[in-house]
């Protein structure tokens, strides 16, 4: 993948849902250590330089409008950008046109959602607390079809390999979603490596999203410093964001 490159996803979603996912070296002007497009205003970066490249993500993808930028406190509450004026939350989901699903991410995984008619898209923050929390349950709630209706894209997260968690976390995923068990494997006493792509996949099947459905998921952004931002690597670092929007309704798209 060129680094100079936003990443659109592989999946059959129809051609008036516009999704992308950015990556940390794609025109941003942020020095180190958030070099270059961080666009988080939370990291420590200058607020001037984030605004300027979330200017630039705009105009690049030709955003209709300005995303509906969140506050993603590691929950499970997803809200309508379109109309809902809170923004503490870890994912949003509208069926408004134009109105921009954003979430950030840097480790964490970022799952959208839509549904094959086109009606409807979300965008979520798939951390560990996210999952324990809900937040795909909770984003497969607003989706007005039937599962089997619906596609999924899951972005760039950290693998499982760089991705080491203690008892705790274990313990808080599996008291939610005891079917996440086979997404841990042991590494040493009391740690486990955990695969927040197999958690995500078990997770939309529990919830009747159909596994061929499920597209993504071969990121890492801790190995691929080239390409994105890890928290888990760095600490201080800036975030990449997934991106997710109906562009538009015909008579003939409508159904």
């Amino acid at each position: 993948m060129p680094r100079s490159t936003f990443i659109i996803p592989d999946w059959p979603a129809v051609p008036w849902i516009k999704a992308y996912a950015t990556t940390r070296y794609a025109g941003g002007v942020s020095l180190a250590p958030y070099d270059s497009l961080n666009l988080a205003a939370h990291t420590g970066d200058m607020p001037a330089v984030v605004s300027t490249n979330r200017e630039f993500v705009k105009r690049q993808l030709f955003i209709p409008s300005e995303p509906a930028w969140l506050a993603q406190p590691h929950g499970g509450k997803v809200i309508d950008p379109g109309t809902d004026s809170e923004r503490a939350a870890d994912g949003a989901s509208t069926r408004m046109p134009k109105t921009v699903c954003v979430v950030m991410t840097a480790d964490c995984l970022p799952v959208l959602l839509c549904d094959r008619a086109g009606t409807q898209v979300a965008a979520l923050h798939g951390g560990w607390r996210g999952l324990a929390s809900g937040i795909i349950d909770a984003g497969l709630e607003r989706m007005p079809c039937k599962p089997v209706r619906i596609l999924a894209w899951l972005g760039p997260a950290i693998s499982a390999r760089h991705y080491e968690v203690d008892g705790l976390v274990r313990e808080g995923v599996l008291a939610r979603s005891p079917s996440c068990r086979k997404a841990f494997e042991a590494s040493r006493a009391g740690h486990w490596f955990f695969d927040l792509y197999k958690a995500a996949r078990t997770l939309l099947s529990r919830g009747g999203v159909e596994a061929e459905a499920v597209y993504g998921g071969e990121f890492c952004t801790y190995a691929e410093p080239e390409h994105f931002f890890s928290y888990r690597r760095d600490g201080v670092t800036g975030r990449m964001a997934s991106l997710i929007w109906i562009e538009g309704h015909s008579d003939s798209n409508a159904a």
